[in-house]
């Protein structure tokens, strides 16, 4: 039996693409030969850190006031931290604790600026043009009403992004329906000036879109028709490796729709007509969905994603399980970080920050056919468009940056680049480990040497 890369189970209409099964591909050398693409994961946290928490050197910094309306650089004014550009250990903060296990397969990168133009709130900007960078002269030359032109994860796609079924995966973590801001505070992915690039939100949705393709019927409710349908006769064709990885994709199948049809439960207990962030639990909802990232691009469905973990600004109540007992308010307590404000925030941060942590965790343990990792072949991002929520700064932006990208990067330091290196000197770095062949992106005006290997 001949199997291609975009082999499927098929069952009454729907069809569930695989892994890359080496023992059925041909010849075991040709199989060995075939390298596994590099991935792209950029995860986006919203309304910035707190900073004494998570950049090296500053636990005993001081508490930042509230800045609002248009001012997103009068944080400027106070006393900045200069970074000593260069290579370090890394020593990880407090907020990053749950990367412990993680601490040689994670970088950290301080000092890097975004450039801001006047007349839009500054936690729209932050996420709309976190991926676009374009500077406000170039803005203004080009006519944009704002800086968010194309963003880096289709400029990528555009080059790389053709041997996968989606040239890119836009997710978003944002349970709620009802628009309670526009959509520049809700996208960080863009096709082009004012050219959203939309988010799947709902994970039943997400799952039928990337899995069980245009035949999907509603009665097939569960994916074990599609394990009677095939999968064990294919089994039997495999090698001994292959049927490992077989039964570890479907059990990993399995388990998404057990922990999606969990989270409809809760929507349906709690009587309401459509979920909200308030009523999922964030860390159910957000590992969920980056499982199904995860899995697509095992399965070769695509290679980029970007994935924002919440929404800027939006006043409303989140509940993040195992940390409050009842839903927060994320944004109004950035603005609310004297006192002991700052440790409930804080709270917040390291929660994200385990999210991040587990969604590396499951790359890491995720096989390719060369027996590699998904994150040795992979870049993932964390970071946020605003260095810190209370002052709306656009200095300092905080990134991680984890995976090896096939041997380029060598993980598990601190580098401190010189304050005010431009953000996207990353983004044309990161755009030139995934392959492209350019010397620019947005206003770089170089690369973060360093980051490489």
């Amino acid at each position: 039996m001949h199997l291609s890369r975009r082999q499927f189970l098929r069952a009454n209409g729907a069809a569930l693409a695989l892994p890359f099964f080496p023992s059925v591909a041909g010849a075991t050398a040709a199989a060995a030969a075939v390298r596994p693409d590099k991935k792209l994961l950029m995860m986006y946290v919203p309304n910035g850190l707190v900073r004494r928490c998570f950049f090296p050197g500053e636990e005993n910094g001081e508490l930042p006031g509230f800045v609002g309306g248009f001012n997103a650089d009068k944080g400027k004014d106070q006393k900045r931290h200069q970074n000593v550009p260069g290579i370090y250990p890394l020593k990880l903060t407090s907020t990053m604790q749950p990367l412990a296990k993680l601490n040689d397969d994670v970088t950290l990168i301080t000092g890097l600026d975004r450039t801001y133009k006047n007349g839009q709130d500054v936690h729209a900007q932050g996420a709309s043009c976190y991926m676009t960078s374009v500077s406000p002269e170039q803005a203004e030359e080009k006519k944009m009403r704002h800086p968010n032109g194309r963003s880096l994860d289709h400029v990528i796609g555009d080059k790389v992004g053709h041997s996968t079924i989606f040239k890119t995966l836009e997710i978003s973590c944002n349970g709620y329906k009802a628009p309670k801001e526009d959509i520049y505070f809700d996208n960080i992915s863009w096709y082009g000036p004012d050219k959203i690039a939309p988010s799947i939100k709902d994970p039943r949705k997400l799952y039928k879109r990337l899995f069980m393709g245009e035949g999907y019927r509603q009665h097939i409710s569960d994916v074990t028709d599609l394990m009677r349908a095939d999968a064990n006769d294919l089994s039997k064709k495999l090698g001994s490796v292959d049927r490992h990885t077989m039964a570890e994709f479907m059990t990993m199948v399995r388990e998404i729709e057990i922990r999606i049809t969990r989270l409809e439960k809760l929507v349906a207990g709690a009587q309401i007509e459509e979920p909200t962030d308030a009523d999922l639990p964030r860390g159910q909802y957000i590992r969920l969905m980056g499982d199904m990232v995860i899995l697509a691009m095992q399965m070769g469905i695509t290679n980029i994603s970007t994935f924002m973990v919440g929404p800027e600004r939006w006043d409303a109540p989140l509940f993040y399980e195992g940390v409050f007992d009842k839903p927060v308010q994320h944004h109004n307590m950035t603005h609310n970080q004297k006192g002991d404000g700052w440790k409930d925030l804080q709270k917040i941060d390291a929660f994200h920050m385990e999210q991040y942590a587990y969604l590396i965790s499951r790359m890491k343990a995720t096989k390719e056919a060369d027996g590699s990792s998904i994150l040795d072949n992979a870049i993932v991002t964390y970071g946020a468009g605003l260095g810190d929520g209370a002052t709306h700064q656009y200095f300092d932006l905080p990134l991680m940056v984890a995976g090896r990208a096939q041997g380029a990067i060598k993980q598990g330091r601190f580098i401190q680049c010189k304050s005010g290196t431009l953000n996207s000197n990353m983004w044309l770095t990161i755009a030139k480990l995934m392959g492209l062949e350019t010397d620019e992106y947005a206003d770089s005006n170089g690369v973060i040497s360093d980051l490489w290997q």
